[in-house]
């Protein structure tokens, strides 16, 4: 089946694939290694929407295309060499062509400093910072000519 034009048919798979994303997150929830994580439910939730946003092969799983996506959104274009390093540092250095959502889970609330954890955490931080401008641009004079 294609989903690529979207319609009833991938509405239904979107919902299909949150409900399974949301049994793993209920899962992450009720487990005692993560009992003292900060805001653990709103976290999980950032991630499941961050995770479904990028998930392109609908399989559940973000593959090399995914995460090359996911950076190229983020302003960071990276080689096929760095895309497959982040792929096993996510996968805890098993050498695969994509990883699971609890793959990614695991990357986002573990120890582990990995690159695509430390690219993600700091995006929301980096916008923050940049001023909005809006409405059209200052008139400029030959005075503010450098």
């Amino acid at each position: 089946m294609d989903y690529a034009q979207g319609g009833k048919a991938y509405g239904q798979l979107k919902s299909h694939q949150e409900d399974k994303l949301n049994s793993i997150n209920e899962a992450f929830l009720s487990d005692p290694q993560y009992a003292e994580e900060e805001d653990l439910s709103s976290k999980l939730e950032q991630f499941k929407n961050k995770y479904m946003e990028f998930d392109l092969n609908d399989k559940g799983d973000i593959d090399m295309m995914g995460l090359k996506r996911m950076l190229e959104k983020l302003g960071l274009t990276k080689t096929h060499l760095e895309l497959k390093k982040m792929m096993s540092e996510v996968t805890g250095g098993a050498s695969k062509d994509s990883f699971s959502y609890t793959d990614f889970l695991n990357m986002m609330l573990g120890k582990r400093n990995a690159i695509l954890k430390l690219i993600l955490m700091f995006e929301g931080m980096g916008k923050e910072q940049e001023p909005k401008e809006t409405g059209p641009p200052c008139r400029k004079t030959f005075a503010d000519l450098p």
